[in-house]
């Protein structure tokens, strides 16, 4: 086991998980603590609405679950780097097909190098420059 940042739309939750390979696995019960999807009989529920997570291969095992797999299931983009225990699951992409259509920027809350929080709706009307670098 191993400590894992996972970011659901800017906000950081710290997961244990277990990364097999390629596979990150995190504990189902995490799952609610970190994206409000909690694991219940009749599937992956979040308020009244419930996925059947029954005869999907590949996304439960040992009463942990597949994160790739868990965002497939959501519908949502995953970006994870288990070498630097960080893991981002973007909104749903039906958020990012209005999105489009608007050509209005979702709110994210992303820390600067103190630390400290910031949002993107804190600086509506104003011109905003994000460089983002990646290692590949």
């Amino acid at each position: 086991m191993t400590s894992l940042v996972l970011l659901d739309v800017g906000k950081p939750t710290e997961v244990e998980a277990t990364i097999d390979v390629s596979d990150v696995w995190i504990n189902a019960a995490e799952v609610e603590a970190a994206l409000g999807w909690e694991l219940k009989p009749e599937g992956l529920c979040r308020a009244a609405i419930c996925i059947p997570v029954e005869g999907r291969s590949g996304l439960m095992s040992d009463g942990r679950m597949n994160l790739e797999g868990l965002a497939d299931l959501l519908g949502r983009p995953l970006a994870h780097s288990p070498e630097e225990g960080v893991a981002y699951m973007g909104p749903p992409l039906d958020l990012f097909n209005q999105t489009i259509r608007t050509l209005e920027a979702p709110d994210f809350v992303l820390p600067d190098l103190e630390g400290e929080l910031h949002s993107l709706s804190q600086y509506r009307g104003s011109k905003v420059l994000l460089v983002a670098w990646a290692s590949w």
